[in-house]
This record gives structure tokens, sequence and C-alpha cells, in this order.
């Protein structure tokens, strides 16, 4: 196995590997976020750009590509993805020289915008440096906007000779049915417990088995989340979804309105789907630590209600990247949660 695969990711290679006698010109990988899906793929594009596989098809690591491919800077390959990806905001004109005042100007886009796609144009039209493949790796494909979307589509209807399209997704719902009809999928399948659990305590992570939970069984996002100081503000978040009330509840906005609101949505998402598996099925998920507070709630509120209140949550997620006001936003989803057991 090779050691830029994660554990848990032997057997999708293997399954992969069954595909090589006859690539699609366009692959769509999709699966959990936080599971690895990024580094899987990337594996691949270096192997399918390898001058020397290995017998397993893995890349040598050693030869001409490898090495270009590993400083990101192989003349046959191009990585598309959100400017905001980069951890660079600053921004390039079409001769890759930073215009000046442009970092300050606006924050880094969280879409893969028509431009990118456009700027394909000329890597396909020329002829590749090593007489192989080009690759093309574009993520979260769900980052496409509508216009970028449409230009991908109609390179994906009349493929370039010799290009191969690795996409990924964590969210296939959320892409165009014309995109996913012209890629052959691929699901690259969560872990097991046992295997995310076994990674992360090779890691160092304490409480392991807490944070992976809380991650949905996501071993990346878990060891993400162990290492980052958002704990603190879970817990706060915790306590008061364990004692809701209107006090409460301003408070708590008042305090955390400074936290990237999608994050508190997740949790609070998270949290109604333990309630409502506890109360339809006696189980919990993600916060386990909390299965007294749980117990508790779940005996003062119907399914239904939880139900709706779920919805709603999901209706939430679809604006919380661009809330009008935070403060407001926070406030409103904790009156209505509040509200379930009033």
């Amino acid at each position: 196995m090779s050691s830029t695969l994660f554990p848990w990711q032997n057997d999708s290679w293997q399954q992969l590997q069954q595909l090589r006698e006859r690539l699609p010109h366009a692959l769509l990988f999709y699966g959990a976020e936080g599971t690895g899906k990024t580094a899987f793929v990337e594996a691949f594009a270096q192997s399918l750009l390898c001058e020397q596989p290995t017998a397993e098809q893995h890349a040598c690591g050693a030869c001409p590509s490898c090495n270009w491919f590993s400083q990101y800077n192989h003349p046959d390959y191009r990585r598309v993805r959100p400017e905001i990806l980069d951890g660079d905001d600053a921004v390039e004109d079409e001769s890759g020289e930073e215009k000046k005042g442009a970092k300050s100007t606006r924050a880094p886009s969280k879409e893969i915008k028509i431009d990118q796609i456009r700027a394909l144009a000329d890597f396909m039209n020329v002829s590749t440096h090593r007489s192989g493949l080009r690759v093309v790796m574009l993520y979260p494909a769900e980052a496409l906007n509508t216009a970028s979307a449409n230009a991908l589509l109609k390179t994906l209807e009349e493929p370039p000779p010799g290009t191969m399209f690795l996409l990924l997704s964590n969210r296939l719902d959320r892409l165009l049915p014309t995109i996913l009809s012209r890629c052959r999928k691929f699901a690259l399948p969560m872990p097991s417990h046992e295997a995310g659990l076994a990674w992360l305590q090779q890691q160092g992570v304490k409480d392991a088995d807490a944070w992976l939970a809380e991650q949905g069984g996501a071993p990346l996002a878990a060891l993400e989340a162990a290492q980052g100081d958002s704990r603190e503000v879970l817990d706060e978040l915790l306590r008061h979804l364990a004692q809701p009330g209107i006090d409460g509840a301003l408070k708590t906005a008042e305090r955390l309105q400074k936290i990237p609101v999608a994050d508190l949505v997740g949790w609070m998402q998270r949290w109604l789907y333990d309630l409502f598996a506890l109360k339809s099925a006696g189980q919990i998920r993600y916060y386990p630590r909390y299965k007294k507070e749980l117990g508790n709630l779940a005996a003062r509120v119907d399914v239904l209600r939880i139900s709706a209140a779920m919805k709603t949550m999901n209706d939430r997620r679809a604006i919380a990247d661009h809330p009008l006001s935070a403060r407001l936003f926070i406030e409103e989803m904790l009156l209505d949660y509040s509200s379930l057991f009033a």
C-alpha cells in the first residue's frame, strides 16, 4: 500500500485499478468530507502521470514527473479549486503576476469561477510535455457556480483527446444532473469506526472516540477539530442546547456572534439529528457525551416537531455563509430551537 493513502483507502485503490484499461474521460469521486478524498485522488492523478509506476500502479515518487507533481508544477497537470483553499487571497492576472492591492480589496472566493474553467482551454489545446495524459483535478465540484458549471459541461460533452478529468464532491445533490451524467461516479466510503479510531490514536489524539463521533466518523475532520480551538465554543453551544431558554439563547448568540455561522449551524444540525435518532430509534451518533441531556429533552418533544426543526435548519444552512447579521441569525436559530420545548 502506498504511504500517500490512508489505511482505509486500500480497497478503494484496488477497485479503481480495474478501470485502468478503459478509463473514462471524467471520473467523479464522492464521499463524506474529512475522509481523505483529496489525498486519494491526488495520488491517482500522480500515478497517471508517473513514468515508472509500481506493480500496484502507485506513483514511483522518483521520476521527473513525480518530482514535478510533488511541487505542483507538472506541465500536464492542473488543479482547479476555489481561491480560499489556496490559503492565499492574492489575485493573479493572466501573466501570473500578483495585482497590487488585490489582497486588501476583496476576500478570496469560495466558488470555482468561469475564468478558471476558461483558462483550461490553452492547457488542453497544446501537446503534452511528456507524451502522456493531461490531468485536470477539480474540487469540490459543488463549488462550481452556474456559469462555471455550464462552461465545464461543454468541455465534458466534447472532451479533448488525451485529457482526464478528476472531480471530487462532498455533496452530489448540489451538482447539475448534466454534470453527473457526463462523469463515471466512484464512491469513496466512510472508514469503519475501528479504522478511523486507530488512525486518530496513532496521531496522538486524546479522547479520539469522542472527536470521531462528533465529526460523524470522518477521521481527518476529527483530527482538524482536535487540533483546533473549537472545543470550548462547541461546548458552550451544546450546554445551551442541553438547557434551552430565551435568556440563554440571547446571551449565547451574543457570545458566539464572531464564530462562523456555518459551523454553528452544522453543530446544531448534528444535535437535532441525535435528538431525532434518540427519540425514534434510541440511538445517538454525534454527541454521546450528552446522552443524559438528550434523553431529558427527547421526553419533552415529539418526533414531528424535531423533524420540522431539522428541515428549517437545512434551509438555514443554505444561507449560513452569507447572513445579513450573524448575531440576529444566531438569535433566531436558538430562539426557534428553544420554542420546541416551551
